[in-house]
Parts: structure tokens; C-alpha cells; sequence
């Protein structure tokens, strides 16, 4: 209950992540058969780099693997979260959702995941959203595809999936966190400190 406390005080400290702006780039477009907006690639380097504050070769690594595995993202995430675990880990955090051509929706997140890892972390999370249809579908749970963590130097991606809809969060940040886990996030409207 302490470390639920814990966490839930520390996501309440996060800045406001992300000052929100409209991506209303035409040539930064294309449409899925479905008809919902992508970004191209080139935007999606460029709004990670300027997130991220700056290109990396462990960053470009970690997007090219991503994009070459998925294709053009129909949204991100540009956000923060805290984590910590002892065995059972929780994750706090927040941010925006943006889609081509559309005012930026206020996400936040939270969830558990047990294994064998212990240690805390603050990061920037810049998630990738493929196949997302409306964007109400983004307000559920998402647990992790096994298997599906990438690391390269201090930045890391793992897939998440619910139905369909695949969402690939980047994560850089300060603090030590080491092991194994499995777990889920909640995409939430509105922030709480439950993480279930």
C-alpha cells in the first residue's frame, strides 16, 4: 500500500509533460484504407527528436526498427511516467495524443506488472499508435506482447496490444530498474491513482 501511495504522489508530481500542438502538415500525411490519417516517418523522427531534445543514434535505431516493423502510426503519445518495482512494479503517466490535422487529447496512464525486477525510473515516453481507429479506442487496457522488448543504449521499446490496435512506447530516462516483468497499462481519460 505504501509503494501504491508512493507512486501515485510521484505521478502527481510529473510536469505537464508536453505543451500541446495541432500537426496540420499536409505532406507529413497519407490515409489508411480505412480512411484515418498516418504520419510518414520523416515527421515522426522529427517529433521525437525534438521530444527527446535531440537526435541519438540509439533513438534512430530504436524508431527505424519500429517503423520498418509497422509502417506509419495513425497517432503518438508524447508523454512522462515514473516507475518503480520490487517484484511487483507499478507505472504512472501522462500526456497527449496526437493525430494528424487534430487538437491534442490529454492521456494519462497507469498499470502493474510482476517479475523479477526491482528499482525506480522517471522517462519520456513517445508511444506509437498503429491501428487505432477511433480515438476513444485508445481509453483501454493494453498489456505487453511477450517478447517484444528492443533496447539499444538507454533508449527501449516493448509492444503493447488490444484487439487490432498495437501501441510501441519509446522510453528514455533517468534511474535503475533491472529484470523481467509482464503487465498491462490502462489508457485512462482522466488520472487516478489505482493502477488496475
Amino acid at each position: 500500500m505504501k509503494l501504491l501511495a508512493l507512486f501515485g504522489i510521484a505521478a502527481l508530481a510529473l510536469s505537464a509533460c508536453v505543451t500541446p500542438s495541432r500537426q496540420d502538415n499536409p505532406e507529413a500525411q497519407s490515409t489508411t484504407a480505412e480512411g484515418y490519417k498516418t504520419y510518414d516517418q520523416g515527421t515522426v523522427v522529427d517529433e521525437a527528436e525534438k521530444f527527446f531534445g535531440g537526435a541519438s543514434a540509439d533513438l534512430a535505431n530504436v524508431l527505424d526498427h519500429v517503423l520498418t516493423d509497422n509502417g506509419n502510426p495513425q497517432a503518438y503519445i508524447a508523454g512522462e511516467e515514473a516507475a518503480g518495482a520490487i517484484g511487483v512494479g507499478l507505472r504512472y503517466g501522462k500526456g497527449y495524443l496526437y493525430r494528424p490535422g487534430q487538437d491534442p487529447v490529454r492521456v494519462y496512464w497507469t498499470g502493474p506488472s510482476v517479475g523479477f525486477d526491482a528499482g525506480g525510473n522517471a522517462s519520456k515516453v513517445f508511444t506509437l499508435v498503429y491501428d487505432l481507429g477511433p480515438t476513444d479506442n485508445i481509453y483501454r487496457r493494453y498489456p505487453g506482447v511477450d517478447g517484444s522488448l528492443y533496447y539499444v543504449g538507454g533508449v527501449g521499446v516493448n509492444y503493447q496490444r488490444q484487439g487490432s490496435t498495437v501501441l510501441a512506447p519509446i522510453r528514455t530516462g533517468v534511474g535503475f530498474r533491472a529484470g523481467v516483468n509482464v503487465g498491462y497499462l490502462r489508457y485512462s481519460r482522466e488520472y487516478t491513482a489505482v493502477p488496475f
